[in-house]
């Protein structure tokens, strides 16, 4: 396992950054376009013969220049994640998410510490590096002041954060991400097709409750092997934070919403609940930023309103890579569909696969084991998605796999294998926790502690999905 994370972590630092990966499949969709310029295939959607369009044209290449600011503003996840990370990003700051996270698994009963730690982390993904930063030294010491093993602790906090990446309760910021790029790919065959942020909601939120059990079992099944553990470890008991009033504070907000929900303001003149799906990623944001305030403002990081304004300005300045990372993105996306590629490599994609009469389950099966592969070398969910979304989408979508299916398994695959890969940015926070207790800890020992998880809920979690679909049941509102 050891020689096999070795390569892995060789093989994957030879690849370039995301951003000048994203620059050089722009690069590669201009050469394709030239390349393949006049094959033709049938528009699923039109019946209209539809043709690679080389981009080595002067009108083209006048159209990358002129257009570039349209793509990047246009650019359908831009948006919607700033405005949510404002509010989670806040939330975040003010110390809210630490101090609910650490709550959560301290107040719960000893006897119910991994199943706390395996809750609180797969839903920490709500502000997507305070799991690794707080639960998974927290899950070290609060298993070494019980006694137990804090090699275990860490493993069963790092595998809930990392491993359940995506599972939540709520809407996250990752929701809007991903559905944007999804949108743009599905809109390749159907111009009008919209995928909402809440396509996954209801599938996600129940994937927490699989993982939840899942990573008891896996936990109560392995704790032995880590031997056992002289050491003592006083876990902090001070004053925790008052959450009595963001808790307030929250609960008012959802009844607001619910206000607005009855009396029609978020309801479509139908009846139908199109506007609330829409305004879900703002309701959020609010719905974070709100006891935040309010939590801010009781522990004295926010005594004015330059406080707010400057704890703002750093929840979002800590997006700058990604904002540039989506400029890059974005014209890859619109010279992709400039090209028509997309649509000529899903239709002749689906040709050769429409044959052999898989159902959507052997599909979706493939679409988890590609995910899981590209994500053991691409860390950057967003940038693997940016990349699979235009290709694998359309191409599902002909074959009968909806939009909100394709992402589902694209998740799925994303997660499990997000505590194998050594290239993950958060891995060295890891192993810093791992050795305060185990001097000799390494990557290896701290990896290959995984293995048990990612088996147990790539097989779990997968199956969810599958049965899921097979049932036909929704995978959340909008899907």
């Amino acid at each position: 396992m050891k020689r096999f994370l070795d390569r892995l972590e060789a093989l994957g630092n030879r690849l370039p950054d995301p951003l000048v990966l994203f620059a050089l499949m722009a690069l590669a969709v201009v050469l394709a376009s030239a390349l393949l310029a006049g094959t033709q295939v049938t528009h699923p959607g039109t019946g209209a013969p539809t043709l690679v369009q080389s981009l080595v044209t002067a009108p083209s290449v006048r159209r990358m220049f002129t257009e570039a600011v349209k793509n990047f503003a246009g650019f359908p996840p831009l948006g919607t994640v700033l405005v949510a990370v404002m509010g989670i990003g806040l939330a975040d700051r003010t110390g809210l998410v630490a101090a609910v996270l650490g709550g959560l698994v301290r107040s719960l009963p000893r006897r119910w510490l991994t199943l706390a730690l395996l809750f609180a982390g797969v839903n920490s993904s709500i502000a997507a590096d305070a799991g690794f930063v707080v639960l998974v030294p927290l899950g070290a010491a609060l298993y070494a002041g019980a006694g137990r093993h804090p090699l275990a602790g860490l493993t069963v906090a790092y595998a809930a954060v990392s491993g359940g990446y995506g599972a939540n309760v709520l809407v996250t910021a990752l929701d809007p991400l991903l559905a944007g790029l999804t949108q743009a790919a599905a809109q390749l065959i159907d111009p009008a097709l919209l995928v909402p942020a809440t396509c996954n909601w209801w599938f996600n939120a129940v994937s927490v409750v699989l993982l939840c059990a899942v990573g008891t079992v896996v936990a109560e099944r392995t704790e032995a092997s880590f031997g056992p553990w002289a050491g003592s470890v006083v876990v902090d008991e001070g004053p925790r934070p008052a959450l009595g009033l963001p808790a307030i504070v929250f609960v008012a907000w959802l009844g607001v919403v619910a206000a607005l929900v009855g009396t029609g303001v978020l309801r479509a003149d139908d009846g139908g609940f199109g506007p609330l799906y829409d305004a879900v990623v703002v309701l959020v944001a609010i719905g974070a930023a709100l006891p935040a305030l309010a939590f801010g403002i009781g522990n004295g990081r926010i005594r004015s309103s330059s406080d707010l304004a400057t704890l703002l300005a750093e929840a979002t300045a800590g997006m700058g890579g990604y904002i540039v990372l989506a400029f890059a993105a974005a014209q890859f996306v619109a010279w992709f569909a400039w090209s028509n590629l997309g649509i000529v490599l899903a239709v002749t994609g689906a040709d050769l696969v429409r044959p052999l009469g898989l159902g959507p389950e052997p599909l979706l099966l493939v679409m988890v084991l590609v995910s899981g592969v590209v994500n053991l070398l691409i860390a950057s969910a967003s940038a693997k998605w940016a990349i699979l979304a235009p290709v694998f989408v359309p191409m599902l979508l002909l074959l009968g796999v909806s939009p909100a299916e394709t992402q589902a398994a694209y998740r799925v695959g994303d997660a499990v294998t997000n505590v194998l890969t050594p290239l993950l940015p958060y891995v060295p926070i890891v192993l810093v926790a791992a050795r305060r207790y185990v001097p000799g800890a390494g990557l290896g020992t701290v990896l290959a502690a995984q293995v048990p998880y990612a088996v147990a809920f790539g097989v779990a979690w997968t199956a969810l999905l599958l049965g899921w679909v097979a049932m036909g049941w929704s995978l959340g509102p909008g899907a």
